[in-house]
């Protein structure tokens, strides 16, 4: 990658871009902010502010958690909770692009009709059993994490670095389908992507007592799969595919935290 000069930098890196990123991501009460379009500047150049809003909402769940920890609340009741905070937060967002590419990928037999199940509002079996899936892995994991008072750093590794995941995802494959979010988000560019990336790698190092770099290992393998998967699939990735990289990943990396308590360090 060749070295930008300080206008291209300018134009990745703006202080709009996390309240852009905020309004695309969560559903938190934010004033009204005008996507920039493809003719101007997409909106996914500002993509490498998504890693900062899986921070904050990891932040307000874990302090959620520590509250009703701290009211006498048991680890698996606590852990219901969080997960329905950080839901609500994204507006299951995420959670919806999985349960699509669950129900696109295996109930189509060509990319055009995979493409057309995805943009389908109703939901199939192949989708609920991976919402169920997806559920219960992060509500059992978190649980066991409030256990073993380690939940604060695993969530902020997890949220972080699932939407890191997601811009690399987002940069690497061309855009499958030309209506949809994905589509008029644009693509982030490298340096975005980079600035991503880097975000959530020193997250993870400055996490205490964890193999920073068998985490990072494991996110990019993660992604990797929906990636390659997305790609076998429908040719590229979507909206749906960017929420399903985000819930893998953040599965692998929630699951990769409660390992290491356990002693996966050697």
């Amino acid at each position: 990658m060749a070295i930008p000069d300080i206008a291209t930098v300018k134009d990745t890196f703006r202080p709009r871009d996390i309240p852009v990123a905020l309004a695309l991501l969560t559903r938190l009460p934010l004033p009204h902010f005008h996507f920039p379009t493809q003719a101007h500047r997409p909106a996914a150049r500002g993509a490498w502010a998504y890693p900062l809003v899986g921070i904050l909402l990891a932040l307000i769940a874990a302090g959620v958690g520590e509250a009703l920890s701290r009211m006498g609340a048991t680890a698996p009741l606590v852990a219901g909770i969080v997960l329905t905070t950080l839901v609500m937060l994204s507006g299951a967002l995420h959670e919806d692009g999985l349960a699509d590419c669950a129900d696109g990928f295996w109930g189509g037999w060509t990319a055009e009709k995979r493409l057309r199940i995805m943009k389908d509002s109703m939901i199939g079996s192949y989708g609920v059993i991976a919402l169920v899936f997806s559920l219960l892995l992060r509500w059992y994991l978190i649980a066991e994490l409030i256990t073993d008072g380690a939940l604060l750093w695993a969530l902020v590794i997890a949220a972080c670095g699932s939407r890191a995941a997601m811009v690399w995802v987002m940069d690497s494959l061309p855009i499958a389908r030309r209506d949809g979010l994905s589509d008029r988000t644009g693509r982030p560019g490298e340096m975005a992507t980079a600035a991503a990336v880097l975000i959530a790698v020193m997250v993870t190092v400055l996490a205490p007592d964890v193999s920073a770099w068998r985490l990072v290992l494991l996110a990019f393998l993660a992604a990797l799969v929906v990636r390659q998967l997305a790609k076998r699939k429908i040719g590229g990735q979507t909206g749906d595919v960017l929420g399903a990289t985000q819930q893998i990943t953040e599965i692998a990396l929630l699951m990769g935290c409660q390992m290491m308590v356990f002693g996966w360090q050697a």
